[in-house]
């Protein structure tokens, strides 16, 4: 079971990783792409799109979290 859970756990660190809201944003983005492809629609510009959104609103926030973790010490000069 070891060897399964270590599998699992791969996979779940490669596709997930540090931000599960990006992956659900490119799942979604999967999944609208490919309903619209089988609807006729000629969507190949959505992927590159919810791409670079999702990776920008990923940056805000670890820039952001980043920002309120760090502790302002005077200098001792």
């Amino acid at each position: 079971m070891s060897r399964l859970r270590s599998f699992g756990s791969f996979w779940w660190s490669f596709v997930v990783g540090d931000d599960w809201r990006t992956a659900v944003g490119i799942a979604f983005a999967l999944a609208v792409s490919s309903f619209a492809v089988h609807r006729g629609a000629d969507v190949w510009w959505l992927l590159p799109v919810a791409v670079a959104g999702l990776l920008a609103m990923s940056l805000r926030r670890a820039t952001r979290q980043s920002r309120s973790k760090r502790t302002r010490t005077p200098d001792s000069a």
